[in-house]
């Protein structure tokens, strides 16, 4: 009977086929998890979606294929490039875009998933392309430094004088690389969701002072004017990370402030959020850099992020941390006129 009206049959075939979609991509989510909770391994939202994606395209696919080769029907026409596509995207080129204007249904469907998954995986290899890149760089800085200092230290007619120097330009760099080290492990943690996340509440502005006393060294020797405005309150937040966030956003204040310079920190209320200020007098950070300065290994002022020790990491790190706190971080600035950035974060966690 349904045979007979080709609109319903073709409604009546778009529902099955969907139906069965629906359970290949089903099951795609149900073995990924169980792969992924074999392997005791959680990747990021994105990279789970587009696995997920992947697997139950290319069950479809198989299945497809299975079918087509029983009925004797050769889907080179239909299905094809959709699996010739699959078959490029497996090997690693995320340079396809199939033509889905002129399909209807599950077919157009289908030819935008497949777009929007070599897309994203095109985004994907060009960030870790440049991840590498980055972080190739920032390794072999130093490691050229102490291969060329390590090689001088050879020469027997060094003075103590330059051997002590050069041996503490070695360990600088030593240190830089442990660095590093340590903040890719830290930014590598936060990204898959792997840290330790503990939310107490404990007194915010006591941690704030805290973070500015162990930190009067490096400000004093400045001779920076570090004024603090703490109302007391309690937050509930995890200590050891969000500690992380004020150690390095004062860290930076004092790298990039000039001596005689002055600092504010502030740390206030507004509605059900708490409010942290950090303002510095120092070099500023022009416009078209704002917009980047939260990316990993940016760095505004190059020679003397590079100086100071760092690697461009460190707002990457702080960034992350807030997002796991449900906050949110800005920045207002003029180059040459000094920096100022502001979190907010929800007081009570959700």
């Amino acid at each position: 009977m349904i045979k007979k009206h080709p609109v319903l049959f073709r409604i009546f075939w778009m529902v099955i086929v969907l139906f069965v979609s629906g359970l290949f991509f089903a099951l795609a989510f149900y073995l990924s998890t169980l792969f992924f909770h074999y392997i005791r391994f959680t990747p990021t939202p994105i990279i789970t979606q587009i696995i997920n994606s992947f697997l139950g395209l290319l069950m479809i696919s198989v299945v497809l294929n299975i079918i087509a080769r029983a009925v004797k029907i050769r889907p080179r026409h239909t299905f094809q490039p959709i699996i010739d596509a699959m078959e490029s995207i497996a090997q690693g080129n995320f340079d396809i875009r199939l033509d889905g204007e002129e399909q209807e249904g599950i077919m157009h469907g289908l030819i935008d998933s497949v777009n929007k998954m070599a897309h994203d995986l095109g985004e994907m290899e060009s960030m870790r392309q440049e991840f590498v890149s980055n972080v190739s760089h920032e390794i072999q800085s130093p490691l050229t430094s102490i291969r060329g200092f390590a090689e001088a230290l050879q020469n027997d007619n060094l003075s103590p004088q330059d051997r002590h120097h050069y041996l503490e330009i070695i360990r600088q760099e030593s240190d830089r690389l442990s660095r590093l080290s340590n903040d890719l492990l830290r930014l590598a943690s936060l990204e898959s969701d792997q840290v330790k996340f503990d939310p107490q509440p404990y007194r915010l502005d006591q941690q704030v002072k805290s973070v500015i006393l162990t930190s009067e060294p490096q400000w004093h020797d400045k001779s920076l004017n570090v004024e603090a405005f703490l109302s007391e309150l309690t937050i509930v937040g995890d200590e050891d990370l969000l500690s992380q966030v004020w150690m390095n956003l004062l860290h930076n204040s004092i790298k990039f402030t000039p001596p005689g310079g002055s600092i504010q920190v502030a740390v206030t209320t507004e509605a059900e959020n708490v409010i942290f200020s950090i303002s510095d007098t120092g070099i500023g950070i022009s416009a078209e850099d704002q917009v980047h300065v939260f990316e990993r290994f940016y760095k505004a002022d190059k020679s003397r992020t590079r100086a100071a020790g760092g690697n461009g990491l460190g707002l990457a790190i702080v960034t992350r941390i807030i997002n796991l706190h449900h906050g949110s971080i800005n920045l207002t600035s003029e180059a040459g006129k000094g920096t100022t950035f502001t979190v907010s974060l929800p007081i009570h966690q959700a």
